[in-house]
Parts: structure tokens; C-alpha cells; sequence
């Protein structure tokens, strides 16, 4: 029988990592044991992040590998995506149970190596960080969608763009061989998740991908038409050229549509989060709109994400969202944008996802 609390370990103390550590704390059923993270080795670091812990009975390690030796339940992973698989199989190999931060990895063999693991261990839980499906406006959406009162999807279209990557002129995210790819596979694969969580696969996938303005060896904008086996066509930009926070997702749907605009994040940088709800009427025929706009003043996607896998894992729960799965299934539509642009596809010799 598990009892609470569970012992959690966090690989990779940066941003997220802390804001990880801060949620975590105030779920009873967690208690931080460890971090880790390599920049513990830096004096200014280590007096920053020891001052957050202060209070709390936590070892400090400089490598993950170092923490899973220690005596852990869990192991949350926030590392850059080159190192978040082999630190997700690693926990899985001692025996614990795992939350991973989105991007699964570079690409999809990563996420096939880790399912791997994951089939060896079928008393595990392994979960993926994808926080977009538990904003108060996705939520409230996607019981309008499956509650059928405008019937269904017709269409989709998606706009998720940052000022730039930060930090973009340097670092491991503007490299391929660290990061896997750019702004589609850092951010844009929550606009995927989210054709996924509304809808389901896309696989006739026509696309053009760019690294014109930063240079990189990764993409800075994506732009990508996605059909389904059912005529569903969803149009999706992902830019690092945005030059201000933006977050829109429309979907159309036979006897109405929803417009999701804004997501609440630390920042703030998005906008406010709403969700305008927009019924067809008669008078829609001539241009004027009826419509429905809520607001949302609190973002609780984090903790809901956390109380979630403590939960599933005391109650000995199947993963519904943010499975390995899921990780699997969007890493390959990431890849399939990639690969559907024969410039972007032979310069950088991007893999069939499909082969």
C-alpha cells in the first residue's frame, strides 16, 4: 500500500523547476527530498536557490544522476530537452514515478526509447506536463465541445507567438543538438496538444518552416495546414518573431464557435484569458453576433497538474492526460510539420516520424 507522503526528487532547478518545487510544497501528499541541477555549481546560483529551500530538509545535488541515487517516490524532470529522456528513463529504472516537463525531447525516437522503459515498469505512472489542458478557458471549451450543443468541429485556427525565444541569441534552446528544434517544439506543441485534445490526429500536414530572422539551426516560424481523414483542416503559426506574447485559438464548429484568447502564465505577457462563446443565429447570416465572454483571473494549470498525479498515483489510476501516448502522438505531428517542408526536411535531414 503507498502511503503519503511521497518522497519527490526534482531534476533541473531553473524557472520551472522552482515553480515546480513552490506547487509541490503545498500538496500534502508530496514532500521534496532532493533537486538537482549543474548550475548549483555557481556561487551566485546556489545562494539564490538555497534561499528557497531554506526552510525545507532538501539535498542539493550537481547531476541528476546523483539525485536518483537518492531514496525517491517521484521525480519531477525539468531539464532541457536533451537531457529530459534519459533523466525520465533513469527514474523509471530506479522504480519512480514520473512527471516530465513538455518537450518530451528532441524527438521522436526519444519518446519511443522512453516507452520502452515505461512497458518494463507497468506499475509506474508517467505523466507529461502539457498544463494548456487544464487552463480554466480550455476546460470550459472542451465541455462545449463534447457536450455536442453546436455539433461538431468544422475547422480550426491557431496563433501561439513569443516575443522571441528567450534567451534566443544564445543558450541550449538555439541549438539543434541540445534542443531537437524552435518555437514549434518549445511552444508550439501546446497549439498541437490542443488540436489533439479538442479533436484528435491530423496527417495530411502541408507546412513552411523558417529560421530567416534569428539564423539558428532551428525553425523561429512554423506555419502549418492540418487536415484530418474527416475534411478537418486546422491552420496553425508558431513564430519567435511575434514581437508581442500571443496566444488565439478558433474553432468553428457547425452551430457555433469558441474563440480562446489570452492564456494566464507567470508573466502575464499573454493578455487576459477569455473564452468567447459564439452561438449561430439567424442574425449571424447578416454579420451581427450574439456572444458569450468569460474571463479567467486565476491560473491553476500548474497545481491542477500536480494534485492530479498525486492522486493517480495513491489511487493507483490509469494517466489520461499527459500520458506517453499523448507525448508520442503530438511529438509526431511536431515532426510531421517538419518533415512536410522539403526545403526545412533535406537541410537538416529531419526523419519520416511515420517510417
Amino acid at each position: 500500500m503507498i502511503r503519503a507522503p511521497l518522497s519527490v526528487g526534482i531534476a533541473g532547478f531553473g524557472i520551472v523547476g522552482q515553480k515546480r518545487f513552490g506547487l509541490i510544497k503545498e500538496n500534502s501528499l508530496f514532500k521534496v527530498v532532493s533537486v538537482s541541477d549543474v548550475r548549483f555549481q555557481d556561487a551566485e546560483f546556489r545562494e539564490d536557490a538555497s534561499r528557497l529551500i531554506a526552510d525545507d530538509e532538501v539535498s542539493i545535488h550537481y547531476h541528476f544522476s546523483d539525485l536518483l541515487k537518492e531514496d525517491l517516490d517521484v521525480v519531477f524532470v525539468s531539464l532541457p530537452n536533451h537531457l529530459a529522456p534519459e533523466a525520465t528513463m533513469g527514474g523509471l529504472k530506479k522504480g519512480c514515478h514520473v512527471f516530465c516537463e513538455k518537450p518530451p525531447g528532441r524527438t521522436v525516437e526519444d519518446i519511443r526509447n522512453v516507452i520502452k522503459i515505461e512497458n518494463e515498469n507497468p506499475g509506474l505512472k508517467l505523466k507529461y506536463g502539457f498544463n494548456h489542458r487544464y487552463h480554466g478557458s480550455v476546460d470550459e471549451a472542451k465541455k462545449i465541445v463534447d457536450s455536442g450543443q453546436f455539433g461538431e468541429i468544422l475547422n480550426f485556427r491557431g496563433i501561439y507567438g513569443k516575443s522571441s525565444i528567450v534567451p534566443f541569441s544564445g543558450g541550449w534552446r538555439c541549438e539543434r543538438k541540445y534542443a531537437g528544434g524552435g518555437i514549434l517544439l518549445d511552444q508550439g506543441i501546446h497549439m498541437l496538444d490542443m488540436l489533439r485534445f479538442f479533436h484528435g490526429d491530423f496527417d495530411d500536414i502541408h507546412s513552411f518552416v523558417s529560421n530567416a530572422y534569428w539564423q539558428h539551426d532551428i525553425e523561429d516560424n512554423a506555419f502549418a495546414i492540418l487536415r484530418d481523414d474527416r475534411g478537418v483542416v486546422a491552420s496553425v503559426s508558431s513564430s519567435a518573431t511575434q514581437w508581442q506574447h500571443r496566444f488565439r485559438l478558433e474553432i468553428a464548429l457547425r452551430e457555433g464557435s469558441l474563440e480562446l484568447s489570452g492564456i494566464l502564465s507567470g508573466s502575464k505577457s499573454y493578455g487576459e484569458e477569455k473564452l468567447k462563446i459564439i452561438p449561430r443565429t439567424k442574425s449571424s447570416m447578416k454579420g451581427s453576433v450574439q456572444e458569450n465572454i468569460l474571463s479567467y483571473l486565476e491560473d491553476n494549470s500548474w497545481k491542477n497538474e500536480i494534485d492530479e498525479f498525486a492522486d493517480l498515483i495513491l489511487e493507483d489510476q490509469p494517466v489520461e492526460n499527459g500520458k506517453s501516448e499523448d507525448a508520442l502522438e503530438v511529438m509526431k505531428m511536431v515532426y510531421r510539420v517538419y518533415y512536410a517542408d522539403s526545403e526545412w526536411r533535406d537541410k537538416f535531414q529531419i526523419p519520416n516520424p511515420d517510417a
